[in-house]
């Protein structure tokens, strides 16, 4: 690995891939999937019929909307606050029940990615023209800064899709704890959390048939190409997820298949693997209800609630702040 002259970083994505790169073991972050190419896979992954996240949440969602809707109400009405919001397609069913019974609430949905925000826009305008929605673009941290400024009335915080399974428990613990701070007495988080379950089944939600989840893992190299002049080779490298059943941890890695070298020229950088070295994509954590008890106390926050879908295989829970 050779590096010509110090990087003048133009952008967060180009730092986070210069530090990756150079770390050993390298990795990626997961979070820059997401351009307007992988959203598309993502959706499509959304519909397979090994990734069971989205249909098990789906079904819960629908089997407990008029529930789930009666504790988010307020007197004074109410934010629903969404991070990572994506598509909507879930969330549009609670959207559905507010709407219908002419609930005061303002939708604001927060996703990394710009493209995305603009097709949820449309998307819930088409159905409800005259909801109160304001998106937000940026990573979860740094909306977290602004979330806390909402005073004016109850918030309801969305986490759905497990998404805080990409984060490893330290994270989640800090990610957990922003929260709970922008949070006051009244206010509730609602997080979808994928279970532990048959590590088959796990497995095959991140190796489809269809190889839909390689190609989005393999787009994080495209995506390197196109914004940094790189000359990655997606063939030269294999998919390979694994999962740990004792820690509930999934990983997915790209696997060198030869001794190479790439070149990143907007980063002045040269990186070499040999054959059979990876790169770690991404995590995803699995999770039972001591694990959430857990990240829960040492955020100061509380279960109140939870929902799970007729196989057990994902639940949504409902924090307060302790």
């Amino acid at each position: 690995m050779k590096l010509e002259q110090k990087i003048d970083f133009q952008s967060e994505f180009q730092e986070e891939v210069y530090e990756g790169l150079t770390a050993f073991p390298k990795y990626l972050s997961s979070k820059y999937f997401y351009d307007k190419k992988g959203d598309k896979l993502f959706q499509q992954i959304m519909e397979l019929p090994e990734y069971y996240l989205t249909g098990c949440e789906f079904q819960i969602l629908s089997k407990y909307t008029s529930e789930i809707v009666k504790k988010f109400e307020s007197p004074s009405g109410f934010d629903l606050i969404e991070l990572g919001a994506g598509d909507g397609k879930k969330t549009k069913l609670l959207l559905e029940e507010l709407m219908s019974n002419n609930v005061n609430f303002s939708y604001k949905p927060i996703d990394i990615s710009q493209n995305v925000l603009d097709e949820l826009q449309e998307s819930v305008k088409s159905l409800w023209p005259e909801i109160d929605i304001e998106t937000q673009q940026g990573t979860y941290f740094k909306v977290l800064e602004k979330i806390a400024q909402y005073t004016q009335r109850k918030k309801v915080i969305l986490v759905l899709g497990s998404n805080i399974g990409n984060l490893s428990h330290p994270q989640a613990i800090d990610f957990l704890k922003n929260i709970q701070h922008s949070m006051h007495k009244d206010d509730l988080l609602f997080m979808g959390v994928d279970q532990k379950k048959d590590p088959a089944t796990i497995l095959k939600a991140y190796n489809d048939s269809a190889g839909v989840t390689e190609a989005f893992n393999k787009n994080l190299l495209d995506r390197i190409n196109d914004e940094m002049d790189a000359n990655f080779e997606p063939n030269n490298f294999i998919h390979w997820p694994t999962y740990d059943p004792e820690s509930g941890t999934t990983k997915s890695f790209l696997v060198s298949n030869k001794n190479q070298e790439v070149a990143i020229n907007k980063l002045n950088l040269t990186v070499s693997f040999e054959k059979w070295e990876s790169i770690q994509t991404e995590i995803s954590q699995k999770y039972d209800d001591s694990v959430i008890n857990w990240l829960a106390e040492e955020a100061n926050l509380q279960v109140v609630d939870q929902y799970e879908d007729d196989q057990g295989y994902f639940k949504d829970y409902i924090f307060k702040k302790k």
